[in-house]
């Protein structure tokens, strides 16, 4: 069987070939033997077929059904590993083996739906020990961005909030076939094992990061209203004259967390 294999653009598929980057993903990556991994869109199996061998068990999730056939030729014999033919967005990771374990998760992120792919992974921080993938470039700047930054937004917040954040390296699109229009880059995730600044709730938590991007150009006190008034950011310590960006993680922790006592106050009165 030929392992040459037509993209599909629907898929938005880019496959990676360069051996350097490939052999520096790796080495980032440093798989062990002890490890249970899982591989999101391994495509021809580029990562695959160094990681299997080196880890415990792999299981490769790829939507393009056309694909299977290839990665199985290519991988077997190398070690444990199971395909999994599916959306990764309706995959449960507590699913996947009956045995208790922390994944680590790797993958080229399909460019088109990286950030729903992002927001499913931190719903299973707490069965993740690290996360490695290969992204847009300007998505893995957003996720790395400060307080301030234009390009500080609700993926920098929700991610920084389960997540060490490392953004490892560059990748040009001549690494690529066919080489996409824009740059890559790779990150490392490594989810908190206590987190720094707990939301009481993390629904309202990450509902009120949502709000307050939804405009972000207008004022938090705009963005919020519906549930904070004036006097409630002055008791915070936080101006409501702010646009969005210009609030670091913990401040958003403050606002739901205040959100939270505000509405129990208000119920036994």
């Amino acid at each position: 069987m030929s392992l040459s294999f037509k993209t599909r653009k629907r898929f938005g598929q880019h496959f990676l070939h360069e051996r350097t980057i490939i052999d520096k993903i790796i080495h980032a990556i440093a798989p062990k033997k002890t490890d249970s991994m899982i591989e999101i869109g391994p495509g021809l199996g580029a990562l695959t077929e160094q990681l299997v061998p080196l880890v415990h068990y792999l299981i490769a999730i790829e939507l393009d059904k056309n694909l299977i056939p290839l990665l199985e030729e290519k991988c077997v014999g190398l070690g444990e590993f199971m395909i999994l033919q599916g959306d990764v967005l309706n995959v449960d990771f507590r699913t996947l083996t009956k045995i208790k374990c922390r994944w680590r998760v790797v993958g080229n992120l399909p460019y088109n739906i990286s950030t729903p792919l992002l927001f499913h992974c931190i719903n299973h921080v707490s069965n993740i020990q690290d996360m490695h993938f290969m992204l847009q470039k300007e998505v893995a700047d957003r996720i790395n961005a400060q307080p301030g930054q234009s390009s500080y937004g609700r993926l920098s917040v929700m991610i920084q909030y389960y997540c060490q954040v490392e953004k490892l390296f560059n990748v040009k699109p001549g690494a690529f076939r066919p080489p996409p229009k824009v740059d890559s880059a790779v990150i490392r995730l490594i989810p908190y094992r206590k987190l720094p600044h707990k939301a009481k709730s993390s629904l309202l938590f990450a509902e009120i990061v949502k709000n307050a991007f939804n405009h972000r150009r207008k004022m938090l006190r705009n963005n919020l209203s519906y549930c904070l008034q004036e006097h409630d950011f002055e008791q915070l310590g936080i101006r409501s004259s702010v646009r969005p960006e210009q609030l670091a993680v913990n401040d958003y922790v403050k606002l739901a967390n205040f959100v939270i006592i505000k509405n129990e106050l208000e119920k036994n009165n």
